[in-house]
């Protein structure tokens, strides 16, 4: 055991752990890499990879206190380092190469997209005390490949691009979906099969079987209707149940 009360090992397994986080950024490089090259099955199921890695180096990280055992890397910056480049850039090169919005407007959608979410990333105030957070959080890895998917309009899908960049320095109220603990039961649900109907039309694409479909098309709406009862309405319960953490 060293003066602090870390040893060796706990190093190592810190250590470990970032690269997990790290390996991130070669997940993001294949997905790239096959949209540049016109394999867009794979580059769905790259940028899935991309989200699964997210989903569980932070639960790990926080289960080994990587914080205490190998502080030398600050991870909450790595994370976000990876994530720009997964869930922004990557994606954004998506929107260009296959024309998901207007062509006109394709660059200069592409750069609101970059530049909102690169100053997103580097909000202090990102999250409330309750987990949710504050401005759409650049989850362009779902939206772009969702637009893919289901077909959707190029005038469409732009405005929507317009609409998500202009939030994204707003205090509209959006759910963590892990984290988050109101209504977690209902929101785990959901974002469990909303995930497997995802993975099954990405595995698919451009096919895949219609009730999968309805789930991804259903779904924003339940996110919408509690992004709209977080922001303005959270003082008010909905049938027997409240939006804010108790």
């Amino acid at each position: 055991m060293s003066n602090t009360g870390t040893s060796q090992s706990q190093r190592r397994t810190g250590f470990s752990i970032h690269l997990l986080t790290a390996s991130g950024a070669l997940a993001g490089l294949i997905a790239l890499q096959s949209v540049i090259d016109g394999h867009i099955r794979t580059a769905l199921l790259w940028l899935i990879a991309c989200q699964i890695l997210d989903g569980i180096d932070g639960p790990i990280a926080r289960k080994f206190d990587v914080g205490i055992h190998a502080p030398h890397i600050d991870g909450h910056v790595l994370d976000l380092v990876i994530d720009y480049v997964t869930c922004v850039v990557v994606p954004t090169v998506l929107l260009i190469r296959l024309d998901v919005v207007t062509p006109a407007f394709t660059m200069t959608i592409a750069g609101l997209i970059l530049i909102s979410s690169a100053l997103w990333f580097a909000r202090t105030d990102q999250e409330t005390e309750d987990v949710w957070f504050n401005g759409f959080p650049a989850m362009w890895n779902i939206v772009i490949p969702t637009f893919l998917i289901l077909g959707i309009g190029q005038k469409t899908a732009a405005i929507i691009c317009v609409f998500l960049c202009l939030t994204q320095l707003t205090v509209v109220k959006f759910p963590h979906l892990v984290r988050v603990e109101a209504l977690r039961i209902p929101t785990y649900s959901i974002t469990i099969v909303y995930f497997a109907a995802f993975t099954l039309l990405s595995a698919q694409y451009p096919n895949g079987p219609t009730w999968a479909r309805n789930v991804i098309m259903v779904t924003p709406a339940y996110l919408l209707v509690i992004v709209v009862w977080r922001t303005w309405f959270s003082k008010q319960t909905i049938f027997g149940y409240s939006i804010l953490r108790k």
